[in-house]
């Protein structure tokens, strides 16, 4: 069976409820049964989409603080040394991760710990691989402390279909590893930012798997 995240229970409601009142209509006031058979199956094909891109199947977590996991599904498109400049204000290594249509869009905490920043920040919605869309899309950024001390900062960044970032994390709040830490909403990056001696164990072109894929060991 599968598992709806909770984000998506109203929109596939209102969406179940419209999709019927239009067949409704069709049905009564256009006597053609090709059109109302034509109708119905793509129907059928617009809500199994939306439906299983609210899905939330369920992560088996193995609950590690040496090691940080991917925080969502998708393909890694870049491992780069950046300069971040709205928390640590130094060089980072950045881990970004693209999220299709297609995949499951449940965002997940890379470590446990404290959170110890969290703000959203209004943008534009340039294509999520764009390079400068770190910067000026619609985004968030959580930064997590370890109990060892170790900081761990992502981003949910929107994408050119996203228009709707849900971010959980508090100021404040102790968090778990693997569990739901926001989600957003169709087309969509987020990146992770870890320190520069992090041993990193993905290569660019790899599927994430959130929650359980482990992206880097922290020394």
């Amino acid at each position: 069976m599968i598992r709806i995240h909770q984000e998506g229970k109203k929109i596939l409601f209102g969406l179940l409820l419209m999709l019927a009142a239009v067949n409704l209509v069709v049905f009564w006031w256009v006597d053609i049964e090709w059109v109302e058979n034509v109708l119905l199956l793509l129907s059928i094909v617009l809500y199994i989409l939306v439906l299983q891109f609210f899905r939330n199947p369920k992560r088996f977590t193995q609950v590690n603080n040496s090691q940080v996991i991917a925080p969502a599904d998708g393909k890694i498109v870049a491992i780069e040394e950046i300069e971040e400049t709205e928390y640590f204000k130094d060089k980072r290594l950045q881990i970004s991760i693209f999220m299709s249509p297609l995949n499951v869009h449940v965002n997940r905490y890379p470590i446990s710990g404290q959170v110890t920043y969290a703000k959203y920040h209004p943008g534009a919605y340039l294509v999520a691989w764009h390079p400068k869309s770190s910067t000026l899309n619609e985004r968030t950024t959580v930064v997590v402390k370890s109990p060892e001390g170790k900081e761990v900062l992502y981003k949910q960044i929107a994408g050119a279909l996203a228009r709707r970032i849900v971010m959980y994390a508090k100021p404040g709040q102790k968090v778990l590893q693997g569990t739901d830490s926001g989600f957003i909403k169709f087309g969509s990056r987020v990146d992770v930012l870890l320190p520069l001696d992090a041993n990193i164990q993905v290569k660019v072109g790899d599927v994430s798997r959130g929650g359980e894929m482990v992206l880097a060991e922290l020394k």
